[in-house]
């Protein structure tokens, strides 16, 4: 057991070290950073919806997303036509291949590219376009305090279940993480002097906290779907690139549609 977190505990120190390099440095080095993040994670994703009997157009789905995320760089107000175009491209391409396609390659397929590319894609706006490295600095503090509240405070006060979709999560440890996402968002909005810092902080605290557990709770769901444990073994004591990331997939584009919508 003490092997085990403490391979976890190394694992976790070189993911961090990588998260604030790119964060950092910024410009396009986070961005291919970014490329490389969803390409592995819809490998990752593709592997489990196979495991459901799927056939998605995956080729298809990872060259599309790449233009996707490199478009997030280069013309972020093109997003949502680069999204559609992309969508249009993958049907086409079901359309038309020897086999007949099924509503389940359709909407997995789709899903890759939703899921895997567009929302993740939402930090390189972030990061270039409303806050800079600080407001990325500051989500995955939250993010992060989030994880490690869940997970420790979980095992010592952990009693309520919180879904059957997760059988380890527990209601006491979700609080516990959510309140640590809030205590960093505070402290972050009053040293980037938001308006009305306090409360400001308190609600991008809570929408992180709960929206980082959603996005587990949902990757939760496609492994239990796809009956695997882990998403993959690319990181040692974690899993794959999904196990890891998929508190900060719906985290992305919440961050930032709060902090453009307020203009905090």
């Amino acid at each position: 057991m003490r092997e085990k977190l403490k391979l976890r505990l190394v694992s976790a120190i070189v993911a961090i070290v990588v998260a604030l390099s790119m964060t950092f440095l910024g410009g396009w080095f986070f961005t291919a950073m970014m490329a490389a993040i969803v390409l592995l994670a819809q490998l990752e994703f593709f592997k489990l919806v196979r495991a459901t009997g799927a056939a998605p157009a995956m080729r298809t789905t990872l060259v599309v997303s790449q233009i996707l995320v490199v478009m997030q760089q280069v013309r972020p107000e093109w997003s949502g036509l680069t999204l559609t175009v992309s969508g249009t491209i993958i049907c086409f391409y079901l359309l038309f291949k020897p086999k007949v396609a099924t509503i389940n390659d359709i909407a997995t397929s789709i899903l890759g590219l939703f899921y895997c590319a567009y929302l993740p894609s939402f930090w390189i706006l972030v990061r270039a376009h409303v806050g800079g490295w600080q407001l990325v600095l500051l989500a995955f503090g939250c993010i992060w305090a989030a994880d490690i509240g869940a997970y420790f405070m979980g095992k010592w006060l952990g009693k309520t279940q919180l879904s059957i979709i997760s059988p380890k999560k527990t209601v006491e440890g979700s609080i516990s993480g959510i309140a640590g996402s809030i205590a960093i968002a505070v402290l972050g909005a009053s040293l980037l002097e938001w308006h009305s810092w306090p409360y400001s902080g308190m609600a991008i605290g809570s929408l992180i906290g709960i929206t980082s557990l959603l996005g587990d709770l949902t990757e939760s769901l496609m492994k239990r779907n796809a009956g695997v444990k882990d998403s993959g073994d690319l990181i040692p004591g974690h899993g794959g690139i999904l196990d890891r990331g998929d508190s900060y997939v719906f985290t992305a584009p919440l961050v930032f549609y709060f902090v453009e919508l307020l203009r905090l």
